[in-house]
């Protein structure tokens, strides 16, 4: 049996941008105010009174390839087995070459602890057999997360069976976030492309 690779599906069908996911992530994880772990980058679009706004859930990609884990010189990013990747707080040293690195922007410094923060997947509770306080809080259920090697979970069924997009998919970093039905258009910078696994 394949080894458990984690990841998320967003699927931009059911997403109404409440913010359920950022409010149950900062209350979750102690989320210092000022900064976000996950967060939900909303676009209007049209001209009144034709308007329409789309909404598209950031969080860390948890890549395959992940930069930040290169790039860190006290090795305090690291990648499980799982896929998961983590910061060991006691080792980081805040120099910001995570988040320089990250094409995500989806690292910041704790303004309380002086050191890098990202988006963790909520390890402790997955570790217990639990989802991430995001997806576990979406009253859409438009986040699923699940082990992508497995063909019978529910994320790798979407994955299978739906166009999914990735962000930047020309850094070669391999996300394991996934988004179903984004609005490419109202995306500044061309940050959405078409994948397939």
């Amino acid at each position: 049996m394949a080894q458990v690779k984690y990841g998320m599906v967003v699927d931009l069908r059911k997403c109404y941008g409440c913010h359920a996911c950022s409010v149950a992530c900062k209350s979750e994880n102690g989320v210092p105010l000022g900064v976000f772990r996950t967060w939900v980058k909303q676009v209007e679009k049209g001209k009144y009174p034709e308007v329409r706004r789309y909404f598209l859930p950031r969080l860390c990609n948890h890549c395959d390839e992940a930069i930040c884990v290169k790039v860190c010189p006290v090795q305090a990013t690291y990648k499980r087995e799982d896929g998961t990747v983590l910061i060991n707080y006691d080792k980081c040293i805040g120099c910001g070459y995570c988040i320089a690195a990250c094409p995500y922007q989806a690292r910041y410094i704790d303004p309380v602890r002086k050191v890098a923060d990202k988006c963790t997947f909520c390890a402790h509770r997955v570790d217990q057999g639990l989802v991430p306080a995001c997806v576990n809080t979406c009253p859409a259920q438009a986040r699923v997360f699940g082990d992508l090697n497995d063909p019978q979970s529910e994320i790798a069924k979407l994955v299978a069976t739906n166009a999914v997009q990735v962000l930047r998919p020309e850094t070669g970093l391999r996300p394991n976030i996934f988004y179903i039905s984004p609005d490419v258009n109202a995306m500044k910078g061309g940050e959405l492309a078409w994948s397939r696994r």
